[in-house]
């Protein structure tokens, strides 16, 4: 039996699989639709799809540097409930993300999913789908950054954050355990204070005037006089450029010095300078709507 594109849209919206998946069911079924929406309930596509529709608001966030030390990846995947963030094969399938935007440099989630997986011939969207399945979740890619270069990486608590953080200095500086060490001082501290912005110069000038309005605002409703107005809130600014910039902000281990300060003293310890140059903080859910369970509800339709 002949099938059309209408027919592959017809399935596609009853199903909510993808066209490539339709077209093929309806092929394998002779454009026969019921038999073609067997096909794909048989290998849990309709199921997968439907599960993707739940909200997946939990997860990790993993961090990583490949053996070179030369690339590091920082990503978020989702799941439904914590209970599957903290399941062995789902931590495993994010690793493997991890090595495979490390090895291949995707350049955006669609094409992650179209990448063949490290160490398989399946792609990472054929693996998602398998894990969707299995688990019996929706999960989701969410992000990802690449870094290449020197790099350091940091995960807390399990997951709850992950960090990448990028480094210039010399091939030697880099292969001295201190300057790992240092690294990962670096990357805890993004994690703890959770930095906005690198440094001074990469705050946004509008962000800045509007943080000039609010703390000129603030000094005018205090009751100081006009013409100090501008010295005060120029004080104020600066106390705003050490909450928000990791190179001003006080070094959790040592509160006594800023992160610039502590880049430049270990540089000198070791033989040389470094610099932070970039980094990327990825927090576990931040941002998304959270999964809100009704079990008084959910048991009342069981009854039914």
């Amino acid at each position: 039996m002949a099938f059309t594109a209408k027919d592959v849209a017809a399935l596609r919206a009853k199903t909510g699989c993808g066209m490539m998946d339709c077209k093929k069911a309806l092929t394998e079924a002779n454009g026969d639709m019921d038999k073609a929406i067997d096909f794909l309930r048989e290998k849990g596509l309709a199921a997968a799809t439907k599960k993707a529709g739940r909200i997946a608001a939990e997860g990790i966030a993993y961090a990583a540097v490949n053996e070179a030390g030369d690339a590091g990846v920082v990503i978020e995947v989702n799941a439904e409930t914590d209970f599957v963030a903290r399941n062995a094969e789902f931590r495993e399938f994010v690793k493997t993300c991890a090595d495979t935007i490390l090895a291949s440099d995707p350049a955006d989630i669609d094409a992650l999913l179209q990448t063949k997986a490290v160490g398989s011939d399946e792609t990472i969207d054929a693996i998602l789908k398998e894990k969707i399945l299995k688990i019996g979740e929706n999960i989701k890619i969410r992000r990802f950054k690449r870094l290449t270069g020197i790099v350091g990486s940091y995960i807390h608590a399990e997951g709850k954050i992950g960090v990448l953080a990028k480094f210039d200095t010399t091939p030697e500086i880099a292969a001295k355990p201190e300057f790992k060490e240092f690294t990962k001082d670096v990357c805890m501290q993004i994690a703890a204070i959770a930095p906005q912005y690198l440094d001074e110069a990469s705050v946004p000038a509008d962000v800045v005037e509007h943080e000039k309005e609010i703390l000129k605002q603030q000094v005018i409703e205090s009751g100081k006089p006009a013409a100090i107005a501008d010295k005060i809130v120029n004080g104020r600014l600066r106390k705003f450029f050490e909450e928000v910039c990791l190179v001003d902000q006080a070094y959790i281990k040592d509160d006594k010095k800023t992160i610039k300060q502590l880049t430049e003293e270990v540089g000198k310890q070791l033989g040389g300078s470094i610099k932070i140059v970039d980094f990327v903080r990825f927090e576990k859910g931040e941002g998304l709507e959270k999964r809100q369970d009704n079990f008084a509800e959910e048991i009342a339709s069981m009854v039914k």
